[in-house]
């Protein structure tokens, strides 16, 4: 099925530095849409869509009008529904648009199919491991902040550490906006990022803990910024995608290792025996509890195990990953004692990669026993009251 794409109604206003047209060319392009007409009379494919370039619309919304011919989509406006978009064959196109911007409505149009974002698009985002309804929001000047703010929430993880969720995200929206003003790239802050990262470890690995620590936690904070930017940007790339999770991947037991070596460089007498033990018991723990993310996904279902129950996505909040492990070992280095944070280091990723052992085991007996897993956010009821606090930490 091909596809060409009419715009009308075009909005100046940028949002994250791009106007809607710019934004929805981008991510059409993702989709192998590349057809811009200027005249709808002139089109050549099987299929036109019509845009209306004055809303913000949800990724997924247009991804899935895509797959949906003879479709028209309407949005919410001043408390009542109109037509912005639609996914029409191409000799009907024509008589579309006019009901698109004026509502006069042609007879042939009312064998169309009416659908809004919610009845359109799922509001469990997979990817992003979060319940985030779908949206199409009419764009002016005066909410342009509220809807950069909105789209910046929607790029966000749902189910991620405890710092990542509360931390960073307000600092990681300023610099994202200055990211977009100084036309710096995702890729250009992962690289940046990467520097960080050899930084710390070359700074843990002579002792200097604390400079370290600031390197550490700097890098971090850019992981959280180079994703948001690259989504709210409509700039994320495979490339860019794999790099980034590469140096995530990696780098963090090599941190530890650097840790361990810097206590016989810097502080011989707090210098730890068996520290070959414990490298062993980091490294094998990481990569276990690493394992054990990728056999629930492959052999489970097509999601991670922290989405699974809502007793998992509390477990990641603290899991032994990198940020609640630099928690540890910045607090030992507060009270003079780098080497109970390596000490506590080893101890929480193993005993957290042990409790994800169970619960693999668990999630295989209830696979078996009663069928597929599903996970526990796309079986949310947005109009149930009260709401659980799970739902209310993790959705939007």
């Amino acid at each position: 099925m091909s596809i060409s794409v009419y715009f009308f109604q075009e909005s100046p206003v940028k949002i994250w530095g791009l106007t809607s047209r710019e934004r929805l060319e981008r991510v059409l392009a993702k989709h192998g849409v590349h057809e811009i007409l200027s005249d709808l009379n002139q089109a050549t494919t099987d299929n036109v869509l019509l845009l209306r370039a004055d809303y913000l619309y949800d990724d997924r919304v247009i991804q899935n009008l895509l797959e949906s011919p003879g479709t028209i989509l309407m949005a919410s406006k001043e408390g009542q529904e109109i037509p912005v978009a639609a996914l029409v064959k191409a000799d009907l196109a024509p008589a579309a648009c006019p009901y698109l911007n004026d509502g006069i409505e042609n007879e042939a149009l009312k064998l169309l199919n009416r659908v809004t974002p919610q009845t359109l698009t799922p509001a469990y985002q997979r990817r992003l491991r979060k319940f985030d309804p779908p949206f199409v929001l009419p764009i002016t000047e005066q909410y342009r902040h509220k809807l950069e703010k909105h789209l910046f929430s929607w790029s966000y993880k749902g189910i991620t550490d405890l710092v990542t969720k509360w931390c960073w995200p307000f600092p990681a929206r300023l610099a994202v906006g200055v990211c977009v003003r100084r036309g710096w790239t995702p890729n250009q802050v992962t690289l940046v990022g990467m520097g960080l990262v050899v930084l710390a470890g070359i700074l843990f690995y002579f002792g200097y803990y604390a400079l370290g620590l600031v390197a550490g936690w700097l890098m971090t904070f850019l992981d959280t910024v180079d994703g948001k930017l690259a989504r709210v940007t409509v700039t994320s790339s495979n490339f860019g995608h794999l790099f980034d999770h590469a140096i995530d991947l990696i780098h963090p037991p090599l941190w530890y290792i650097a840790w361990g070596m810097g206590l016989a460089h810097r502080f011989p007498e707090l210098s730890l025996p068996n520290l070959r033990l414990i490298f062993w018991l980091i490294v094998g723990a990481y990569i276990v509890g690493r394992l054990v993310e990728v056999l629930f996904k492959v052999s489970l279902g097509r999601f991670g195990i922290f989405s699974w129950q809502p007793l998992d996505s509390f477990f990641r909040l603290i899991t032994g990953r990198r940020n609640p492990n630099l928690i540890l070992l910045t607090v030992s280095v507060i009270f003079g004692r780098p080497d109970l944070g390596l000490l506590a280091v080893a101890f929480w990723t193993v005993a957290t990669s042990l409790f994800m052992i169970v619960r693999l085991g668990m999630a295989f007996r209830e696979r078996f026993t009663n069928g597929p897993l599903t996970p526990w956010l796309s079986e949310i009821d947005p109009e149930q009251k009260p709401q659980s606090l799970a739902v209310r930490l993790f959705t939007r």
